[in-house]
């Protein structure tokens, strides 16, 4: 990732802002079918599905709410909730800072899909320990991250938007320093518009 640019403070105020221009531009190609189906083939059928940085539900909480999940969307920026609530009245639409997560409850899968990665370093070390405390037991987590260590710059609507990442060796460890086990990454997936995505599981009880 390329060096350093946007305040990772800004995050919130820009999807605040361009809720509506991110959501028309969301594609829904659903390129990210594959890890999807490999991260739902890890569930109970029926499960519990966390999607942090949830947006507006499209694609992602879609695609789980259609193959028959109990969805918690889970984002901090109300605009974009307001957009998910308008498309799905009966769902279950939360807003809360991944930052700060603390629902006291647990679920069989939880996703951070283009979200996670607008953490700062630090914030993100805090959130693995969040996120596993909110698996059940044998519970996948799917993230998109980055292909190394470093921070940089992206864009959502006509804003600049801070990401960063840890390099996939401290990612390992700080899974495993939180019960949880790596089960798949691949840096810049071709087949899923260059994402860097990661899998893993939290250790069952013994």
């Amino acid at each position: 990732m390329a060096g350093l640019t946007a305040d990772p403070e800004s995050v919130r105020d820009v999807y605040e802002t361009q809720a509506a221009r991110f959501d028309a531009r969301r594609s829904r190609a659903l390129f990210e079918a594959r890890w999807l189906a490999r991260f739902a083939a890890c569930l109970p059928r029926g499960g519990r599905v966390l999607d942090l940085g949830c947006g507006a539900g499209e694609p992602i909480a879609q695609w789980f709410i259609t193959e028959g999940f109990a969805v918690t969307g889970v984002d901090f920026a109300e605009a974009m909730l307001e957009i998910a609530r308008a498309r799905w009245p009966r769902g279950d639409w939360r807003q809360a800072d991944m930052r700060q997560l603390d629902l006291g409850e647990t679920f069989d899968g939880i996703i951070a899909w283009d979200s996670f990665f607008h953490l700062d370093p630090a914030a993100q070390r805090d959130c693995i320990a969040r996120m596993a405390a909110h698996l059940t037991a044998g519970g996948s987590l799917l993230l998109t991250v980055g292909p190394k260590a470093g921070e940089a710059t992206g864009t959502v609507g006509e804003k600049s938007v801070y990401h960063a990442s840890l390099s996939p060796a401290e990612y390992v460890k700080c899974l495993e320093d939180n019960g949880l086990r790596l089960t798949g990454f691949l840096a810049e997936d071709p087949e899923t518009d260059k994402h860097s995505v990661l899998m893993a599981r939290k250790d069952k009880d013994d």
